[in-house]
């Protein structure tokens, strides 16, 4: 028996029964104290949750099922550094970077410590204008060649923190193997004057070798000698051996553990690109926020638990109400990458089709995550969430003061915050079709209102949460994502699953070399055989590619 069939769950399957005929604005109407009851608040952030279908019975319920799962004891044994991700036989110890949990775990992070103090040391030399390239200029670019883990947090976090004017050194992002993404960053810039930081544990990760491969033809062309190649390389790695063979010595080499996880590995040296592009006091505060959300998980109990309460959210919505999908909308464009990094955080982590034991799940587990920053998605597909027939549940992400006031000064961030409360109120309270109408006919739509009502009214009554906090800052954003993370954790702990492997990810990556392999192969005879094992369709594929670049 699963925990979601247990009597825990069946309970919650007859309150979403009984809830399924009220509505959230009635719920609101009926008690002024609501957003007060239905709300949660730590490290800065305040969640208002009570536009969700949902009430104080139910949310005990919600309650009862996490300690059926036994929550808090899981919570303690990640902290422990218990090995959580079984299948890997490791634990997920990223909390550790942050500082959370180092009086249990001396040994490795007096590693974190020395890192971090190399960290600086790399930042503060880049920063100063101190670190030349070979025609001794100081290095005025930074490019970042990652993907993934290595890529979307240090991209977000660098972009939401950044000045909008940032003085040397400029931080830039590559991260496809598509030779334009790499071509489009590089060209404006002087190779003379530019640094790369390969970002891959294994030193393998095919779109990030190939792309660090480019980087130092494009060195080598320009006039960079193999000795120069130092001045312009550093690596996170740790197969110091490839990363030396490639030209970078191991003192321009930083380490990533494999109890850190890709997806969060954001706090490790990974994140060295953010550090240099927000500078090293902004880092250490990003990593200041996040050890707050670490400390408020760990320590607080479940219904005042932020990231607790968070996970119920979206197992009250998905399991029991139906919804396959989630929307997060930050209204911040410096937040417009964050919809990015949620989607690898949540659906790498709970993408999965079995439990711990190895049984196929009967049940949904992680929705498709999807966003973009408000008000842009306005224009777009907030249709779909207005009037679509999916149950989308969605977090709006509102920060309720400007980043910097002085780039305020129309109050264009106020309709903003307006815009985002608006849409809010609009997914609950909605239109009737008698509203509809009567709005027509004060528009002087006599002839045609009672047959376009239906067209304009819109249900209302769709789930959301608003999660604010006064202003983007680096400790509020280190919160956030923590949030996120631990989230995500006790979603997987409900579903059963291990959040912290990612076996999906392999498959797709061996046929991709099998299939080049076969591309780069002598053409098969028979052009109606499939080319090796390959199946007819690939076969096909591939002889299209040979005619198109013969």
């Amino acid at each position: 028996m699963t925990l979601l069939d247990s009597q825990e769950g069946r309970d919650l399957t007859v309150q979403a029964s009984r809830l399924q005929g009220q509505s959230i604005a009635a719920l609101l109407s009926a008690d002024a104290t609501r957003p007060q009851a239905f709300s949660c608040e730590a490290a800065g952030l305040h969640l208002d949750f009570s536009r969700h279908l949902l009430d104080t019975f139910t949310l005990e319920n919600l309650l009862s099922l996490a300690r059926r799962a036994d929550m808090q004891a899981r919570i303690a044994a990640l902290f422990a550094g218990r090995e959580v991700n079984h299948t890997e036989k490791r634990p997920a110890l990223h909390m550790l970077l942050r500082a959370s949990a180092a009086d249990n775990h001396a040994a490795r992070f007096a590693e974190v410590v020395a890192t971090r103090e190399r960290m600086r040391e790399h930042v503060e030399t880049l920063r100063s204008q101190r670190q030349t390239g070979f025609t001794g200029e100081p290095i005025s670019d930074v490019v970042n060649l990652g993907i993934g883990g290595s890529d979307l947090g240090p991209r977000l976090t660098s972009e939401a923190l950044a000045p909008a004017c940032p003085a040397p050194p400029r931080v830039h992002y590559a991260a496809n193997i598509d030779p334009e993404d790499l071509r489009s960053v590089i060209a404006p810039l002087n190779p003379a004057t530019t640094l790369f930081i390969v970002c891959s544990k294994s030193f393998s990760t095919e779109e990030t070798l190939h792309n660090a491969l480019a980087a130092r033809r494009w060195l080598q062309d320009a006039g960079a000698s193999e000795k120069d190649l130092a001045r312009h390389f550093l690596a996170v790695t740790s197969h110091l051996q490839a990363a030396e063979e490639f030209g970078i010595p191991p003192d321009n080499c930083l380490p990533l553990w494999d109890w850190v996880g890709g997806r969060y590995s954001l706090w490790s040296a990974i994140g060295l690109s953010t550090a240099i592009a927000i500078g090293w006091e902004a880092f250490c505060e990003l990593l200041r926020g996040a050890e707050t959300m670490d400390r408020h998980f760990r320590d607080t109990s479940p219904e005042s638990n932020l990231p607790l309460l968070m996970s119920l959210l979206e197992i009250w919505c998905c399991h029991f109400l139906g919804a396959t999908n989630h929307a997060v909308l930050p209204y911040a464009y410096r937040l417009r990458r964050l919809p990015d990094f949620l989607q690898q955080l949540t659906m790498e982590s709970n993408g999965k089709r079995v439990n711990r034991s190895g049984d196929t799940v009967g049940y949904h587990t992680a929705p498709v995550l999807w966003g973009a920053a408000g008000t842009t998605g306005q224009h777009s597909f907030h249709q779909l969430l207005h009037q679509g027939t999916h149950l989308c549940p969605v977090d709006f992400i509102l920060p309720l003061a400007p980043a910097d006031a002085d780039e305020d000064e129309d109050g264009r961030h106020g309709r903003l915050v307006a815009n985002c409360l608006a849409q809010s109120r609009a997914l609950t309270v909605g239109r009737s079709a008698a509203a509809a109408e009567d709005s027509l006919r004060q528009r002087g739509r006599d002839d045609d209102a009672e047959w376009l009502a239906p067209h304009l009214a819109i249900p209302g009554n769709r789930p959301h949460s608003v999660l604010s906090f006064e202003r983007l800052t680096p400790h509020s954003l280190g919160a956030l994502l923590a949030l996120y993370e631990h989230r995500t954790f006790c979603s997987s702990v409900i579903w059963d699953i291990n959040a912290f492997d990612q076996w999906g990810v392999e498959l797709g990556k061996n046929i991709g070399r099998q299939v080049h392999e076969v591309m780069l192969g002598p053409a098969a005879e028979d052009a109606n055989e499939p080319a090796s094992t390959l199946d007819a369709a690939t076969a096909a594929l591939i002889q299209r590619w040979r005619d198109a670049n013969a």
